[in-house]
């Protein structure tokens, strides 16, 4: 049985890509996608679901179905590939579209944004210690801001800025 191994290869494969853990987005994009286009259920991020008529077919009824568990599949990949807490804030995206659209928007302009930054210092030849970035965003935080400026302070863990930036967007996120 050739289809059922396949499925089950690439079950398997899945759980060896990273989760999205907020940075490097554009590379873990890729492997989704291609995940997506492996399992054949890639279309649901461009093919608009299709609308039911009174007097549609069977054979457009079907389609319909298909695009729909088609699309169950897809969202439900995106999310798998999400840490616990990513895939809290995430979960009610209705659409496979809609979820990859908010993801896109979201993380892209940020890699960009924080690698122009990196870039800046490292043209003109500056080195700063990340922890030391790292403590002074954190001490710029509105007092509203008090607990979770606590809790990053008193953490065991060097933060870097990215890992700092997928914070503040979870935080942000929460608090809206």
């Amino acid at each position: 049985m050739v289809g059922g191994s396949t499925v089950k290869e690439m079950t398997t494969n899945f759980g060896k890509l990273d989760k999205f853990e907020g940075h490097d987005f554009r590379r873990w994009q890729k492997k989704m996608h291609f995940l997506l286009t492996t399992l054949k259920v890639v279309y649901v991020l461009t093919i608009p679901m299709l609308e039911l008529m009174e007097d549609d077919t069977v054979v457009a009824i079907r389609r319909r179905a298909k695009w729909e568990n088609d699309d169950y599949i897809g969202r439900g990949h995106i999310l798998n590939g999400m840490p616990d807490h990513l895939f809290d804030i995430y979960q009610n995206v209705e659409l496979a579209k809609e979820l990859w659209d908010s993801l896109e928007s979201k993380y892209m302009a940020e890699d960009a944004s924080s690698k122009k930054i990196l870039g800046q210092y490292t043209q003109h030849g500056l080195k700063i210690d990340e922890s030391i970035s790292v403590s002074s965003v954190n001490d710029k935080f509105p007092p509203s801001w008090k607990d979770f400026k606590h809790t990053l302070k008193h953490s065991k863990d060097d933060f870097s800025l990215v890992q700092l930036g997928s914070y503040l967007r979870i935080e942000e996120s929460l608090r809206a």
